[in-house]
């Protein structure tokens, strides 16, 4: 199914940000909405748009295989986007969410019809006939739970960073590999229609060589690494998006202790696009160099990166976690032997130059949705297991991206 064609949303007409309305299908018509649904595998199904073609109702009699998944680690991240995804999905049954808190865990099934609300993942892993997992949980403790659920067997969506180290990465891709079922790691930009059209531009020749990818991305979540409470940071955020009180706070240490985190910006951020360069050149590192600064927090705010490709593809890569009032950035630039690429991630903007120096333009990216694809993982998760799609973003790449890390922490340290 086409990303451009359907989007998320909510009801605009009184459904607040955290009050959980239903998650509504936007449509141009009702014909483009069945034809689009049939085109996914649902021939035996018939669909009607209610309201204005804002919500997609299934008829009587329509049956449909679905995939029977968890939530381990129904946190901040994973009530923001894999909860919603998993519960709006027409084929996904969500039959368990796990929250170490009993409170939270009993609130976040009843708000998500849920059956089970549990409070360890050994609890959600023992439940009979499930096929998924979705690990969103703090860093320190994804290894652990995600090798748990391959080793029964179990389709897992781990959320970045993958790991806090890279033998532990190789472990899990491993194992996935061992299990035959698939691995997939949360790296939303992935999704991100631009980096998928780099991606095929690069990967079919259309830039020659690669010789130079520069990344830069600019963000502010200071007061996390410094372990404020999240009413305080997002009292002090020049970004009004960033809400006082979100359904599910994040634990003040989950971002400032390095034991749980792994490290600040490289882990939380860098992860993100430090991930770029092997998903969009399908290589692999080779050498990586890194300097690491901690702004007086306990871990690092400010990080700048280069490494090379095993093809001879070099990367520089910088990020802060620290920007003031500045706006956000996430530049990413591409040079190869006939062609150049340009891409603000969070402005929406693509450019690509071919040989001849003939310009494309892309069309912007303009929603959330499409900006920051934060449902897709969990949607693809469920269409990995039902064979309706490719893994799109594998674990191979998560442990690039670990090697990376790793090796850039290591490197700091010498300085």
């Amino acid at each position: 199914m086409s990303q451009s064609f359907l989007s998320w949303r909510r009801s605009e007409a009184g459904v607040g940000r955290h009050e959980f309305g239903e998650y509504l299908w936007k449509s141009t018509s009702a014909g483009g909405l069945d034809t689009a649904m049939r085109a996914w595998g649902r021939s035996s199904c018939t669909w009607r748009v209610d309201s204005g073609a804002t919500r997609v109702v299934q008829k009587e009699g329509c049956t449909m295989n679905k995939v029977r998944c968890a939530v381990i680690g129904a946190g901040w991240w994973g009530t923001t986007a894999h909860v919603p995804a998993l519960y709006h999905h027409p084929q996904a049954e969500l039959v368990a969410v796990q929250h170490h808190d009993p409170a939270k865990a009993e609130r976040i099934a009843h708000d998500f019809k849920v059956p089970h609300g549990l409070t360890t993942a050994e609890e959600i892993l023992e439940l009979d006939g499930l096929q998924a997992v979705v690990v969103s949980s703090t860093p320190h403790l994804h290894h652990l739970q995600a090798k748990s659920a391959l080793q029964r067997g179990l389709h897992v969506l781990v959320e970045k960073p993958m790991t806090h180290s890279a033998a532990e990465a190789e472990e899990l891709v491993e194992l996935a590999a061992e299990k035959n079922v698939q691995l997939i790691v949360g790296a939303t930009f992935h999704y991100n229609r631009h980096v998928l059209e780099a991606k095929r531009l690069l990967q079919s020749g259309a830039l020659g060589d690669i010789h130079l990818m520069c990344i830069l991305f600019m963000d502010e979540i200071l007061g996390l690494y410094q372990g404020l409470s999240w009413k305080e940071f997002a009292g002090n955020h020049p970004d009004p998006e960033v809400e006082a009180e979100p359904y599910i706070q994040p634990g003040r240490t989950s971002y400032s202790d390095p034991k749980i985190s792994g490290g600040g910006q490289i882990y939380a951020q860098v992860s993100h696009v430090a991930a770029l360069a092997p998903f969009l050149t399908g290589d692999q590192p080779v050498a990586v160099n890194g300097l690491l600064n901690n702004a007086d927090a306990a871990v690092d705010v400010y990080d700048a990166l280069s490494f090379k490709l095993q093809r001879g593809t070099i990367v520089s890569l910088a990020s802060g976690g620290r920007i003031g009032n500045a706006p956000r950035h996430l530049d990413v630039r591409i040079y190869g032997t006939r062609g150049v690429i340009e891409m603000e991630l969070l402005a929406g903007t693509m450019q690509h130059w071919d040989h001849a120096g003939e310009l494309t333009t892309y069309p912007p990216l303009k929603t959330d949705e499409e900006l920051y694809p934060r449902f897709s993982p969990a949607r693809n998760l469920v269409d990995v297991v039902l064979g309706r799609a490719a893994n799109g973003s594998p674990g191979d790449v998560g442990l690039s991206t670990m090697q990376i890390i790793e090796q850039a922490c290591r490197s700091s340290q010498r300085v």
